[in-house]
């Protein structure tokens, strides 16, 4: 989806049952304006790749797919 809009990201993950990983804030605007999603995992910039991957493991660990749409977990 190289060049596919942010929103066009939501539509397709919410459609696919998966959640988004994401640096990019515009994602949490979107979700703040009321556009649905399957859940949005964000991680500021700078947050390390392994501080990234211990916060999604926690999710699956806590979480089911269903208990994610339409939340966002910070990382």
């Amino acid at each position: 989806m190289l060049g596919a809009s942010d929103e066009e990201h939501l539509r397709f993950a919410l459609a696919e049952g998966r959640m988004i990983v994401t640096q990019d804030a515009d994602f949490l605007r979107l979700a703040a304006a009321g556009h649905e999603h399957a859940g949005i995992a964000y991680a500021r910039q700078g947050t390390s790749v392994g501080e990234i991957i211990q916060g999604l493991m926690l999710i699956v660990q806590v979480l089911e797919a269903e208990e994610m749409n339409g939340k966002i977990e910070y990382l």
